[in-house]
C-alpha cells in the first residue's frame, strides 16, 4: 500500500524511562473518529500493519518518529489508542503537515468557517452594493454652458456673420437669437459636439 506520508523527526525530543516526548508537545485533542478517518488513508484501517516501506501502523509512523514521541516497541505492534496517543504528540509538534495528503484529503488541516466565508461573501456584495451606488452619476443636463478656457479660440471664416462665445452661452440660445439652427452653426464651424463650445470662440452664423 502506497505512503502518502513525509516524515520529519523533531530535534531535540527528549528520550527518558523508554518515553520520549518532544519539546512544546501537547494534546492537540483530536476526535479519535478524524484519526480512523487519517488511518483508513494511509494504511486502509489497517492499524497494526507492517509492509516493511520504513513505516508501520494505522497512521504510517517511521521508527525514529514513533520513538521520539514516547512510543514503545513498534508502531504495527501497539494498540489503536497507543498510536493515537502518540500521533497527538506529533501533531502537537509537527501539524498535519506529518500526514501532508491524508489530511487534506479528510479535511483535517481546516480552511475559512462558514461564518468567515459567509461574512465574507456578504463584504463582497455589501462593496458591490456600494460602487454601483456610487457610480451613479449626475443627470446630464440638456446643454453644457460655455465655460472659460485657456486654450485660443479658433478663428471663425472671414465671411458672413460672426458670433463671439460668451460666458453661459448654449449653442442652442445663440441660434435661436440669430434666427439659425444649432445644426446649422455646428455644421459651419466643424463643431462635433454641439454641448461644446468656449468663450471667445469666434462662430459663422451663416
Amino acid at each position: 500500500m502506497g505512503r502518502n506520508l513525509a516524515r520529519l523527526v523533531v530535534a531535540g525530543a527528549v528520550v527518558a524511562g523508554g518515553s520520549a516526548v518532544a519539546a512544546g508537545a501537547a494534546s492537540a485533542s483530536v476526535p479519535s473518529d478524524r484519526w480512523d478517518d487519517i488511518a483508513q488513508c494511509e494504511s486502509g484501517g489497517n492499524w497494526s500493519t507492517n509492509t516493511g516501506n520504513g513505516y508501520s501502523g494505522g497512521l504510517q509512523f517511521s521508527p525514529s518518529t514513533w520513538r521520539a514521541h514516547g512510543g514503545k516497541g513498534s508502531a504495527s505492534g501497539a494498540s489503536r489508542e497507543e498510536q493515537i496517543a502518540v500521533a497527538e504528540r506529533v501533531l502537537a509538534s509537527q501539524g498535519w503537515g506529518a500526514w501532508p495528503s491524508c489530511s487534506k484529503k479528510v479535511g483535517a488541516g481546516g480552511g475559512p468557517s462558514k461564518k468567515s466565508s459567509a461574512a465574507s461573501s456578504s463584504g463582497g456584495s455589501s462593496s458591490k452594493s456600494s460602487t454601483r451606488s456610487s457610480s451613479k452619476s449626475e443627470p446630464r443636463k440638456a446643454e453644457k454652458k460655455a465655460a472659460p478656457r485657456k486654450a485660443a479660440p479658433a478663428a471663425a471664416p472671414q465671411s458672413g456673420p460672426v458670433y463671439a462665445v460668451r460666458q453661459g452661452d448654449t449653442l442652442s440660445e445663440i441660434s435661436t437669437s440669430h434666427g439659425t439652427s444649432v445644426g446649422s452653426i455646428a455644421s459651419l464651424n466643424g463643431i462635433a459636439d454641439p454641448d461644446v463650445i468656449v468663450v471667445g470662440q469666434q462662430l459663422r452664423l451663416r
